[in-house]
């Protein structure tokens, strides 16, 4: 596939273009920033400039492409690039930049035909992650039926892109998956931040004691680019086990006292629930902290 990602600079983006670039895919890199990779083409693109978001969809990857019968046209989109989080930018930029941009990108791909589309949601969308004080889920597992309803600009910005994504399906018919893609880690830190969360579990609570390991966040995309026809759909993404050495029984009681359990719990299954994305693409993550840190409950 002729794939246009953006964000491919980012920490997530970095490894999950190269990554499809592997499989056989022709990546495109649009970013503010160079990525660099032998294997990805770059092209500077502000994303919140709807002119250049649709010239950039529109046009050459390559000069190698020069050399086509054809200017060949884009398969599948993959749009990761935004503000990342709050505290980077002002609350207000945040909002404006994560919206105005994903509202180009899908104004674009769906008025040049693109029929695959794969976002970049967040589970900050749960109002969890970056609430004022302590804030729990209504249940747990926590899945993509619970209600998303934010306080902060970054989380907003996702909910209000995947209501955007949303009803571009709904006027193009095409395929549109919105990832609600927990906390990314990179393979190194596991060694360099692992450690502190297996002694303190409390330091996890925002993230519902979730992670997702960079490198299943890349076999997910692809799982998405190979599944056709589910119309507008949002998947959960992270990782099968929790991200601390406490066991969901202990979780619960510590953290989660008095809020339902809506099903039984495996020993050290996440928090943050996966089954649909299971379900509906066949992703299997296989990677834990487990493979380079030893459980000390284990020891």
């Amino acid at each position: 596939m002729r794939i246009f990602f953006t964000g491919g600079s980012g920490k997530a983006g970095q490894h999950v273009a190269p990554y499809l670039a592997s499989q056989g895919h022709h990546v495109t890199n649009a970013d503010l920033a160079p990525l660099g990779h032998p294997d990805v083409a770059d092209l500077r693109v502000d994303l919140t400039d709807a002119g250049e978001t649709y010239s950039a969809l529109a046009g050459l990857a390559t000069a190698a492409e020069l050399d086509l019968p054809e200017k060949p046209s884009y398969d599948a989109v993959v749009h990761f690039a935004a503000v990342p989080a709050i505290l980077i930018r002002s609350d207000a930029a945040t909002y404006a930049t994560n919206v105005l941009s994903t509202y180009n990108v899908l104004e674009a791909a769906t008025r040049l035909g693109v029929r695959k589309v794969v976002f970049a949601s967040s589970e900050t969308t749960y109002g969890i992650c970056f609430a004022q004080g302590e804030r729990r889920p209504l249940y747990v597992p926590v899945d993509e039926e619970h209600p998303t309803v934010p306080e902060d600009s970054y989380a907003m910005s996702k909910v209000a892109n995947e209501v955007t994504a949303r009803s571009f399906h709904a006027r193009t018919g095409a395929d549109v998956y919105g990832l609600r893609i927990n906390n990314v880690i990179e393979p190194h830190e596991y060694a360099e931040q692992f450690p502190a969360y297996l002694a303190d579990p409390a330091l996890r609570r925002r993230n519902v004691f979730a992670y997702i390991d960079v490198r299943d966040l890349g076999t997910m995309v692809q799982r998405c680019l190979e599944t056709d026809g589910l119309g507008y759909e949002v998947f959960n993404v992270a990782n099968a086990d929790l991200s601390v050495a406490a066991t969901t029984p202990e979780i619960l009681d510590r953290f989660y006292d008095g809020v339902e359990v809506r099903r039984e719990m495996g020993r050290d299954e996440t928090f943050y629930a996966i089954d649909k994305a299971r379900d509906l693409l066949g992703w299997t993550p296989t990677h834990s902290w487990r493979d380079v840190l030893a459980d000390p409950a284990s020891s």
